[in-house]
């Protein structure tokens, strides 16, 4: 495909305080149900002061209805052609049973979902928004701007359909058990902390485009992410930063702790001084962040990886989000070699990572999928970001399987009790039947 030919520099798309933004935001998502292969990731510029996204833009959207081989990364060797001397872009994403790929690891659990381990696609129209000002690039030089632009208008998803109401995949008494369980495990010393997590699901068809909205609107999020390959999706509201690339400089941006959010100003405050006081939620998150230190310490340059900031304290429309942030200098290294040393990422697996994940598969009843995976985009010249899949349904178009997975952070300190209505704080963002 090669390099992309800008034939359009700059299109101001107008004040997004007139609802531009969101109207291209339909727009795009609109465009998805034409192609094959889709990826738009949404900053939700607007909601979040730039010190929580960082991103370089506030909306990527990307398309494509190749089945050239040559236009996608299919295999984890593919990666190491990613270098700073690419010439195009990718977008896609890291499954979280790539680590089976990376370690010496296996799963068994049921699979509804049956996500291929990794999968980057050239787009052959991609869309960059930052400042108001939309570049829209495309892979045909004939291409007019005229041309291009018609491809957004008069697209609309539609009127959003009701919901789906969710069930859980194991019972409370269930999932209390299988904390206890873990514990036991920490209290030997197997290892120190395990992010334990549970499934809802339904069998029910399902319009992934308008839920992807609705779940947008309803949960904004810096992270927030639409992925279409073909039959698959991915609707996520994340609010985690997995790794960042600009240059030389790799930033990870790991969350560990949760606290609910109120409507009662003087309640809402008190939740937040005590999330940012909690010596368990401090502990699982500096665990994490010690964690990731080391993953980052494998690649980076000698003596540059550094905590920026540890247990900050982050406000989303639902809950408060403890988040830490690390930076290291990396050189001339490829991406594959990156993504095995940081992949999956520490908050969504634990530590040791290999026990933790080892244990994730014993005590966990299915397959995650994209859950604790990854997508994001590969510039030119190998600058990159991508997210942390949590707060995300999945969806298989064909068996109209729905999946939507949440999960805490197990520690010789948590309460099995409150961990499991943690959970349902993080399920909260779509209905769900706890089946208690």
């Amino acid at each position: 495909m090669g390099c992309f030919f800008y034939f359009c520099s700059m299109y101001t798309v107008g004040n997004l305080a007139s609802n531009a933004y969101p109207r291209l935001k339909d727009q795009l998502t609109a465009c998805a149900r034409s192609f094959s292969y889709a990826l738009i990731l949404d900053g939700n510029s607007g909601h979040f002061p730039d010190s929580q996204s960082l991103r370089q833009y506030d909306l990527i959207a990307g398309f494509s209805n190749s089945t050239r081989p040559a236009d996608f990364l299919l295999e984890f060797d593919d990666l190491k052609t990613v270098t700073n001397h690419q010439n195009t872009w990718y977008l896609g994403y890291l499954s979280y049973d790539l680590k089976n790929v990376i370690e010496d690891l296996h799963s068994q659990n049921r699979d509804e979902l049956n996500w291929p381990p990794l999968l980057f696609f050239q787009p052959e129209w991609l869309f960059l928004l930052k400042n108001e000002q939309l570049q829209i690039l495309s892979s045909n030089p004939s291409i007019t701007l005229s041309q291009a632009l018609k491809l957004l208008q008069t697209r609309t998803v539609g009127e959003a359909a009701p919901l789906p109401v969710l069930n859980a995949s194991m019972t409370k008494q269930d999932y209390l058990d299988r904390v206890q369980a873990i514990q036991r495990h920490i209290h030997r010393g197997d290892l120190y902390e395990v992010n334990y997590c549970m499934e809802f699901n339904a069998c029910t068809p399902v319009d992934p485009y308008q839920l992807y909205l609705q779940l947008s609107n309803r949960t904004p999020a810096p992270f927030a992410s639409f992925l279409k390959c073909k039959e698959r999706y991915l609707l996520s509201a994340s609010p985690e930063r997995f790794l960042q690339k600009i240059d030389t400089r790799l930033l990870s941006q790991p969350i560990k702790g949760t606290a609910p959010r109120s409507d009662d100003p003087a309640i809402d405050l008190q939740n937040r001084e005590n999330l940012k006081n909690s010596l368990k939620e401090r502990t699982e998150n500096i665990m994490i962040t010690d964690l990731v230190r080391n993953d980052l310490s494998r690649i980076a340059q000698p003596g540059s990886v550094w905590v920026e900031e540890l247990c900050g304290i982050y406000d989303y429309p639902h809950v408060f989000q403890m988040i830490s942030t690390i930076q290291a200098e990396v050189g001339s290294v490829n991406f594959q070699e990156i993504v095995r040393a940081t992949f999956p990422m520490g908050s969504m697996t634990g530590a040791p990572k290999i026990a933790a994940m080892q244990l994730i598969e014993k005590f966990e009843t299915t397959k995650r999928g994209l859950y604790s995976g990854s997508v994001g985009y590969l510039a030119p010249g190998m600058d990159f970001d991508f997210n942390v899949v949590i707060r995300s349904l999945q969806y298989h178009a064909h068996s109209h399987y729905l999946s939507y997975m949440v999960g805490s952070a197990i520690t010789a300190l948590a309460n099995a009790e409150d961990e499991y209505h943690e959970c349902m704080l993080k399920a909260y963002a779509i209905p769900t039947t706890d089946n208690s």
